[in-house]
């Protein structure tokens, strides 16, 4: 299984483990999906992670961050219209999954991702867990 993580749900899965979104990220670290993953996505996650109010230990963050980058695929994602997102920042995650081919983008906001092209199976962490069941 591969998948596009949103920073939204890796934060909440840092944050309360024994969720939805904690699982997911146990999934990933454990070896049972592939985590897809450009640059943008990248320096978002090492942006948000390090804010102090989420207050994520550093070492957790390293830690988690460089699995990423070690076990996860870096995609060379082609660009889609600025347009498909309420939020621009959202539209890397959409490019990495169309151009990864990617099994699911898991986000907690869904209404951002409403204009994801349909070859991107867009869920929420509850939904992607319950699809893998």
């Amino acid at each position: 299984m591969r998948i596009v993580l949103d920073t939204n749900v890796l934060v909440r899965g840092l944050l309360n483990p024994s969720g939805f979104p904690g699982r997911i990220i146990d999934l990933i670290l454990g070896g049972s999906i592939t985590l897809l993953y450009d640059d943008r996505i990248l320096a978002e996650y090492e942006d948000v992670l390090a804010r102090p109010q989420l207050k994520i230990e550093k070492e957790l963050s390293a830690s988690v961050l460089g699995f990423f980058r070690l076990s996860g695929e870096r995609v060379t994602a082609m660009p889609l219209p600025s347009d498909l997102s309420p939020d621009p920042d959202d539209v890397p995650f959409m490019e990495v999954a169309l151009s990864g081919k990617a099994d699911a983008l898991v986000t907690g906001n869904l209404k951002h991702f409403k204009n994801a092209p349909v070859e991107v199976a867009v869920l929420s962490p509850n939904e992607f867990i319950k699809k893998l069941s």
